[in-house]
């Protein structure tokens, strides 16, 4: 713990009360042991002095001194991280419905395992989130708006429909402008609220055909970092994944270099995911990302309660083994 996490060091001082207590203590034993010396009959003086209660006369004092410091540290104010959870917020749940999403190579396809995992998203994300859906192949549509509704959402994965061709950058397009929607509906402070984008495909843009087009990827994960949004993006599938497509088979092979190029540009977190467990934990590690804030909250109880349990066990030896208070 550093000085920097306590709200009031000052009271630091008063540390000086519970070591000038220990020390006179042990000043005043010793004065009394010389003293004890002095008498020289010891015949006599073994004959009158009451038993000696040994180490254990020490404890009482020493429980005491040790209650008084965790009081003290309490006065401070001191400070842990805690997660809490977020109540304001705006996710975007963009989701690749290309015709490669009907690849096997994940059991039982790429979009229902997809579709799986994301209802759990769902419902696994922190309530006070407004989660928004966009399914996107050669354009993205906004299937549900950022709310709080979970039921809506997952209505919206159950029925998606594949297309042909991927327009990753029209989905981050998309994504940021219902959240922008969004803001400028709550309004209520100077700061709109954090948001994300969650992206998941398993192939390469072709629509438009560079990622640098300006309604490209890349050009769409730069003005998402302008906005402060961070697109995270998750590369799911094999590489040995392949579609048939008018009688003939087609290899569909993830592309990770693109979208781990997304998310740098935006500011947030690459993930690949080969089967439908992988992908659960890509969204759970998602969920403890967005769904909650560190921030610094009171951490003063721990050391009220030992000091309460150091002050009575101090108080009680003495009574136990003295039959009074020290």
């Amino acid at each position: 713990m550093s000085l920097t996490q306590m709200q009031n060091p000052w009271w630091l001082l008063f540390l000086a009360v519970p070591a000038a207590l220990a020390v006179g203590y042990v000043l005043a034993a010793r004065r009394k042991q010389r003293n004890t010396l002095k008498f020289t009959n010891f015949a006599l003086l073994e004959s009158v002095a009451p038993a000696q209660p040994g180490r254990w006369r020490h404890v009482p004092i020493a429980l005491l001194v040790v209650s008084l410091v965790c009081f003290t540290v309490a006065l401070t104010g001191p400070t842990k991280e805690q997660k809490v959870p977020r109540n304001r917020a705006t996710v975007m749940l963009a989701i690749d419905v290309s015709l490669s999403m009907k690849a096997t190579d994940v059991e039982p396809s790429r979009l229902a395992a997809a579709q799986e995992a994301a209802k759990s998203f769902a419902d696994n994300l922190t309530p006070g989130i407004n989660l928004g859906l966009v399914a996107f192949a050669g354009t993205a549509s906004v299937l549900v708006s950022p709310t709080t509704n979970r039921d809506a959402t997952k209505a919206a994965i159950d029925n998606l429909q594949l297309s042909e061709r991927t327009a990753t950058g029209e989905a981050i397009f998309t994504s940021l402008q219902s959240i922008s929607t969004l803001a400028a509906v709550l309004g209520g402070g100077d700061q709109a609220p954090p948001a994300r984008v969650v992206l998941l495909s398993d192939g390469k843009q072709t629509v438009p055909e560079s990622p640098d087009d300006p309604r490209g990827g890349f050009t769409a994960a730069r003005q998402a970092k302008d906005q402060g949004v961070p697109v995270s993006t998750i590369s799911f599938g094999t590489s040995y994944g392949t579609v048939e497509i008018e009688n003939d088979r087609i290899p569909v092979p993830v592309d990770d270099p693109s979208l781990r190029e997304i998310a740098e540009l935006s500011g947030g977190s690459f993930f690949t995911a080969s089967s439908l467990e992988e992908l659960r934990a890509v969204y759970d590690t998602l969920e403890e990302q967005i769904g909650y804030e560190t921030t610094r909250g009171d951490a003063s109880r721990p050391w009220m309660i030992l000091g309460v349990v150091f002050l009575t066990a101090g108080l009680a030896v003495a009574l136990l083994r003295r039959q009074r208070l020290p």
